[in-house]
C-alpha cells in the first residue's frame, strides 16, 4: 500500500515525523506520491537533516531569511511540485531547518497542498527518546508519525539502538542493558513524555514500525503493533507495519 492512502492524507495536512531512523526515507516517498498524484508539497525539518538527493526532492532550497525563502518557494512551487526548504547547509553536510512559524505560514497559503516535516533525529537508530528539546513539533500539526525500527524489539537498551539510551531507561523504569520489549517500546510511543510528545490535541498520531517486509518481522512487528494498540491512546486508531524504502512502503495495517 502508498503511504498516501494508508496515512489517510487530506488537502492541506500538515505532517510531522518523529522517532527512530526511517523518518526521512519516509518523509521524502510521502512527497513524491502526493506530488506526482498532482500536489504541490514542502517537505522540510524543524531540527536537521542530510542534504536530499535528487531522486529524493527536485529542488533543495537554502536561504537564511524566511520571507525570503518562502517568497522563493511558492515562486518555483508550481514547477518543481515539491521543494525542499532549509535555512543553511552545514559543515556536518547537513541542513537546518526552518522555525515552527514559517511551517504555519506555509500551511496557510492554498497554493501548498501539504507541508511534511521531519521533527528530530535519531542518528539512524531504530529508537529513540526524546530530550527536553526534541520534538520540535509545530503547533499546526494534523498528523504525527511516530517511527520505530523492528530491530529495536529484543535488543538490548543501549546506545547502540536507542539514541539517548539513559533518557528511555529513566521513562520505561528499565537498568541500561535491559531487552527491549514490546511493551517498553509502545510505552516509549504513548508515554507522555516520550517519542510523540507535545504533539497538538486534536492531531492524529500513526506509529510506523519500520524494517517489516512479508519476509522479515512481521510477527514481532505484529506483536508491537497490538502492544501499541493495546496502550489506548486517544489519538492512536491503527498502526502500519511497513519498509520505508520500498516502493509500495506499507505491508499491513494493524487495528
Amino acid at each position: 500500500m502508498k503511504l498516501t492512502e494508508a496515512l489517510g492524507i487530506r488537502p492541506g495536512e500538515v505532517v510531522s515525523l518523529v522517532g527512530g531512523g526511517g523518518k526521512t526515507s519516509i518523509m521524502f516517498a510521502l512527497a513524491g506520491e502526493l506530488a506526482a498524484a498532482g500536489g504541490s508539497v514542502v517537505t522540510t525539518t524543524t531540527t536537521k537533516i542530510f542534504e536530499p538527493l535528487p531522486a529524493e526532492t527536485p529542488l533543495v532550497m537554502v536561504a537564511k531569511d524566511e520571507a525570503e525563502l518562502l517568497s522563493r518557494c511558492l515562486e518555483s512551487l508550481p514547477r518543481y511540485r515539491h521543494i525542499t526548504l532549509a535555512t543553511e547547509r552545514l559543515a556536518s553536510g547537513k541542513l537546518a531547518g526552518i522555525s515552527p512559524g514559517l511551517v504555519e505560514r506555509l500551511a496557510g497559503i492554498a497554493a501548498v497542498s501539504q507541508v511534511i516535516v521531519e521533527a528530530d533525529g535519531a542518528a539512524r537508530r531504530p529508537l529513540k527518546a526524546p530530550n527536553d528539546t526534541e520534538p520540535v513539533i509545530p503547533g499546526n500539526i494534523t498528523l504525527v508519525v511516530a517511527v520505530v525500527g523492528v530491530d529495536a524489539v529484543g535488543s538490548p537498551l543501549d546506545e547502540e539502538n536507542v539514541f539517548r539510551a539513559g533518557i528511555a531507561a529513566r521513562l520505561l523504569g528499565l537498568s541500561p542493558g535491559s531487552a527491549l520489549t514490546p511493551a517498553a517500546i509502545a510505552t516509549l510511543i504513548t508515554h507522555r513524555q516520550g517519542i510523540t510528545k507535545g504533539s497538538p490535541q486534536n492531531a492524529r498520531i500513526i506509529p510506523f514500525i519500520n524494517k517489516v517486509d512479508r519476509d522479515r518481522g512481521l510477527e514481532r512487528g505484529r506483536e508491537l503493533a497490538r502492544e501499541i494498540m493495546a496502550a489506548g491512546h486517544p489519538a492512536i486508531k491503527y498502526v502500519l507495519l511497513g519498509q520505508a524504502r520500498s516502493a509500495e512502503p506499507v505491508v499491513e495495517t494493524v487495528s
